[in-house]
């Protein structure tokens, strides 16, 4: 059951810019498996909510995308649920993929929203992932092609 500190002063407005982060059952690092951080992915492109950027880490994600008319809450549930039934259909299991619940911050007015989108994709970086970004598969972002947009 995930907390119900991350409901506390949730509310999805359309129109509004939001970064979401979900993390896959028991922290495994189902995404080391490069096939199922492209189901994962998948499932970001083809939501209720436009996609800015995303990152697919091997045990979480990191999504920034804006609310249309859906909820800010059924967008995540319906991409959670489009992303297990990808997985498990390839892996040949059942079950959860995902912990329950996410972590969502809305952007302000005042914040960068390029910046949001840098630091998302930057996330492999900071990891020790990869020593630039164009090294790692699994990320997308309207505003970055390589490493050197990172610095913007």
């Amino acid at each position: 059951m995930s907390s119900p500190k991350l409901l506390t002063g949730r509310e999805s407005r359309p129109g509004h810019f939001y970064v979401v982060t979900t993390v896959v059952s028991r922290r495994a690092a189902l995404f080391l498996d490069p096939a199922l951080a492209r189901l994962a992915a998948d499932a970001m492109r083809t939501g209720e909510a436009e996609s800015l950027a995303w990152v697919v880490m091997p045990d979480h994600v990191h999504w920034l995308l804006r609310v249309g008319a859906t909820p800010l809450s059924r967008c995540v549930q319906a991409f959670k649920s489009r992303a297990a039934r990808a997985i498990n259909a390839a892996r040949g299991t059942s079950g959860p993929v995902w912990q329950a619940g996410f972590y969502d911050h809305r952007l302000r007015h005042e914040e960068d929203l390029h910046a949001q989108a840098r630091y998302i994709v930057a996330n492999p970086l900071r990891r020790g992932l990869v020593g630039k970004i164009e090294d790692y598969p699994h990320w997308w972002c309207q505003w970055v092609s390589c490493s050197d947009d990172l610095c913007a």
